[in-house]
């Protein structure tokens, strides 16, 4: 019982600053969502259901009536695909886990949580009571903060004037660099960035998303492939 109470504070202790990062984003979002006629209650159901905020945004965006259901769905499942791999990285790392808590748990990974876990992963075991610590309250503040924003969106004004928007863009940066390894993480984050960039200027969202993910990988295979051979020739006489 000691050790599950200690996971859960360490996961509490590791996701706190991730909370603090989705506390604008969240009242950003509610706040769009209400601007677009949805009511608290339906944001709250949408953030319980989806629980994504790029793909929430995305959806706001396109937000008309009568929905364009094509557009959603295809912009959604473009974003949320980089889910697949996360899933497939983590799923080995969850051998403590039942059935339903990885059932449970996966359906509420988020790209916070999920770069946590694999970074406990690398010390420790993962179990279920660091994930869930990490897990429940970073989607309890996510939809306390996006049904709290579609309440009082119009009295708050946007947090963009504040530079809000650029919260979950400094939280990012912090678990790239919690995960560098060198050269291969230079090249995979420089292709992905530059290639994302150009991409939403060129073509917009989503399509930034799947540019971004498929040149990171390839530079990262690349990368990869050639960082053995860079060190035979370094150890090389």
């Amino acid at each position: 019982m000691s050790t599950m109470r200690h996971d859960l504070r360490m996961g509490l202790g590791d996701i706190w600053p991730a909370m603090l990062a989705a506390v604008p984003i969240g009242f950003l979002f509610g706040a769009l969502a209400a601007a677009k006629g949805l009511s608290p209650l339906e944001v709250l159901v949408m953030s319980a259901l989806v629980f994504a905020g790029g793909a929430q945004f995305a959806a706001v965006e396109l937000w008309t009536t009568p929905a364009p259901i094509f557009a959603l769905v295809f912009s959604t499942l473009l974003i949320n695909a980089r889910h697949v791999l996360m899933s497939a990285s983590l799923a080995p790392k969850l051998g403590g886990f039942s059935l339903g808590q990885k059932l449970a748990g996966l359906y509420y990974m988020a790209d916070e949580n999920w770069a946590l876990a694999e970074k406990r992963a690398r010390t420790h075991r993962l179990t279920p009571a660091y994930w869930f610590g990490l897990t429940v309250p970073f989607m309890l503040c996510w939809l306390m903060t996006s049904t709290l924003g579609a309440t009082i969106g119009a009295a708050m004004g946007d947090p963009r004037r504040l530079g809000a928007d650029f919260a979950f863009t400094a939280l990012f940066i912090a678990l790239v660099a919690a995960f560098w390894k060198g050269r291969v993480t230079f090249w995979t984050v420089a292709a992905a960035g530059i290639a994302s960039a150009l991409t939403y200027r060129l073509a917009g969202p989503p399509w930034h998303v799947l540019a971004g993910a498929a040149c990171g990988l390839l530079a990262a295979w690349i990368a990869a492939g050639t960082e053995p051979a860079a060190v035979a020739e370094e150890a090389t006489p």
